[in-house]
Order: C-alpha cells, then structure tokens, then sequence
C-alpha cells in the first residue's frame, strides 16, 4: 500500500505546477493533503483527482486546509466536531457531519474550525490515517529582535500559541492513536508539522537553534511523542543514517538546488504499521518542476 503526504501549498497553484499529473504517475491508495487553501466553491475540477476525498476547508479564508484522498470510500470519518467535504469519483461535493470523535481532549477545540486536522478509517485495510498541519509558529518574545526578524516582533503571541496547541494536541493524539487501537486499527500520523526533530533534519541546525520550526522545546516535544511503543518516525526508520532526505526548501536564495532544507513532514506510524514500511521517498520534483515548497513523502507499506 501506497500512502503519500503533502503540503501543496494550495491545491490551485500545485495543479499549475503539474500536481494532476503527479498524482496520476504516482498510483497513491492514500494520499494526504495540507494547506490546501481553497474553499468549496473555489475548487477546480481535478482537485482530487479520481481519488475520494474529505476535505475540511477550515473557515479562514485562503489558509490552512486539509484532505485525505482514498480509494474507497472511508468507513468513517472524524474531525474535532466540525463538517467536512466529501466527493466521489464523478460525482459533486457534498457536505457531512463526521461521525462521532468522543470527547475532545482539553483545549483542542479552540482550533476546531481552523482547518488542521482529520481522519478516515480505511475500507480495505484496519488502518486510521490522519493528516496535520500543526501552526507553524514564531519565536519567544526573548528571541525576537527588531530588524532581525522578517516578520514584526509580536511579543511572542505565535510562538505561545503554537506551544498551547501542542500541549492540547498531544492529548488528542494518545486519544485517537488509542482509540484506533481498541478498534483493531493501527494508526499513522501524517503532515505538515513544522518542526524539525534532530540535526540530520535540518540542513543548517547550527545557525537555526533559535529559529522557529528548531527550538528545543519543540523538539522535545516531538520526542514525547515518539516511542517503540507508540509512534515510529517511519522515514528515519528507514533512512538512519542519513541528513534529511528534506522535505521543505525555502523559495528564496539557493535552498533548494543546495538542498538546504528541513525535514518537517512526516509519516508517525505505530510500531505494527512502522514494521511494514518498506520504502521512503521524496520526491523533490516532478519532471523538473517544483510542485510547492514542500515536497511529498511517499512511503509504500506491505500490508
């Protein structure tokens, strides 16, 4: 089995690029989506391919939004409480309660509606697959320097939210791995989630140990949520030894024919799926031409 994240960055600017034909050539059977950035009505026809589709828009408008594409269609779906998008193959878009998430953990409602997160139960395979993209973020207020910034210092607003929706998200995320658990499903975690765990996934870590996306208490995090027995980071699983392989370059400069980047996109799978991983991938390009600034992560598990 197939199963593929991206960030594109917006669905209609990936599509430009030659996203279509990526998910053509590709023959993913799940593939994940975040920052899709289009409302419903906005959508252009090839959107998801031939694939079917969840879609929770979010409600801010042009930012975030995130999609599962399958095969079949999901045998359930769940948000934070929020409806969803639902189309299939040659047929419209239609608008659907997700089924019942349980109680939200604490403080993971103040982000409901942003558009962040969802997940599908597969038809074909006892598997729950969601997709994140977790805020990107700022720096704490003792970090932030006018003229240094190229952002204008917020007193470390961003960076205080960011921390607060990891606090909440991590509580959400042992409730659905473990609820996936009792209903005979193992779990996988993909997305977009802005941060950066060690010094091989990160092309320049000595001068970003201050930067957003590297700071420690961000990693730490991360490494909370890691474990044999928990969640596996699937592609250092299988690329050990390795800086990277990257997956976001910066548009600016030579990041991205210097492969200077960061591995920030990730497949979190629990130990029984992580054991049969098989092949990671980036696919920096396709036919020459970047599809966003990120790139997807494709990994095929013998399930």
């Amino acid at each position: 089995m197939r199963i593929a994240s991206v960030n594109v960055n917006g669905i209609r600017a990936a599509h430009r690029r030659g996203f279509g034909d990526w998910m053509e050539q590709r023959e993913c059977d799940v593939l994940t989506l975040q920052e899709v950035r289009c409302t419903v009505r906005d959508l252009p026809e090839e959107a998801f391919g031939s694939s079917c589709a969840v879609y929770d828009p979010g409600s801010i408008a042009g930012r975030n939004g995130v999609a599962v594409l399958t095969r079949h269609a999901p045998v359930a779906v769940r948000t934070w409480g929020v409806d969803v998008v639902v189309r299939a193959p040659g047929e419209p878009v239609t608008w659907v309660t997700g089924d019942d998430p349980g109680p939200l953990a604490r403080g993971i409602s103040r982000y409901a509606t942003e558009g962040r997160y969802l997940e599908v139960d597969l038809a074909d395979k006892a598997l729950t697959v969601a997709t994140l993209y977790l805020p990107k973020g700022g720096l704490p207020e003792h970090l932030q320097r006018q003229g240094r910034m190229r952002e204008t210092p917020d007193g470390g607003e961003k960076y205080l939210r960011k921390m607060h929706f990891l606090d909440a998200f991590a509580r959400q995320l042992a409730r659905s791995r473990r609820a996936a658990r009792a209903n005979g499903r193992e779990f996988l975690l993909t997305g977009d989630l802005n941060i950066a765990h060690t010094r091989q996934d990160v092309a320049t870590w000595r001068r970003s140990q201050q930067a957003e996306g590297f700071l420690p208490e961000e990693r730490d995090w991360l490494s909370r949520q890691l474990s044999p027995r928990t969640l596996v980071d699937v592609v250092r699983q299988l690329h050990p030894d390795v800086d990277g392989p990257y997956s976001w370059w910066s548009w600016l400069g030579q990041a991205y024919p210097n492969d200077t980047g960061w591995r920030i996109d990730y497949h979190l799978a629990t130990p029984g799926l992580a054991r049969r991983a098989r092949r990671a991938e980036v696919d920096r390009d396709h036919r020459g031409t970047r599809l966003s600034d990120h790139a997807p992560v494709v990994v095929d598990y013998d399930l």
